[in-house]
């Protein structure tokens, strides 16, 4: 008997699509049960003004790696632009957020250790193509108070910006 895990392969339209209340649809590219808890990944699909509370990840790294558009970063009071090919990795326990500035968006989250997962699962719901999504950040609040993973520390840090 091996002590190997499965291997994880998914093609392009391959992996548990949801719809995530603070907006975008998310695509599970490898989850925590399938890598012993070593990492999380999911593409997530945005569109212009998509943003994010103030928040931090206490136990995890997250990395953003930027597959098309734009976001602006607000990383513990300072922020950046980035665009396509770009890295952001955001240590745990740094205050972030960030604002889609471009018409669209698709990044590829990677959160290490892979710790987490519940707060996204219960801040979003199986996607239907044939229902549009809804944003609502009383869902995201819920699922941190209830799953852990992530402290919200305030409101997004951007007045006009996007």
């Amino acid at each position: 008997m091996s002590n190997v895990r499965a291997a994880i392969v998914r093609a392009a339209d391959e992996g548990d699509k949801r719809w995530f209340y603070g907006g975008g649809v998310h695509r599970w590219m490898a989850t925590a049960a399938e890598t012993d808890g070593a990492f999380l990944m999911f593409e997530d699909e945005m569109e212009q003004g998509k943003t994010t509370p103030l928040h931090l990840h206490p136990e995890v790294d997250e990395s953003l790696y930027l597959l098309d558009g734009r976001v602006l970063m607000y990383l513990d009071g300072e922020r950046r632009e980035v665009g396509p090919g770009g890295l952001v990795m955001v240590p745990r326990g740094m205050p972030h957020a960030f604002l889609v500035t471009s018409p669209s968006c698709r990044a590829l989250v990677l959160l290490t250790p892979g710790i987490g997962q519940d707060f996204y699962y219960g801040a979003s719901e199986p996607f239907d193509p044939e229902q549009p999504g809804v944003v609502d950040f009383g869902r995201i609040f819920a699922s941190a108070q209830d799953n852990g993973g992530i402290e919200i520390l305030g409101p997004p840090p951007f007045a006009s910006e996007g």
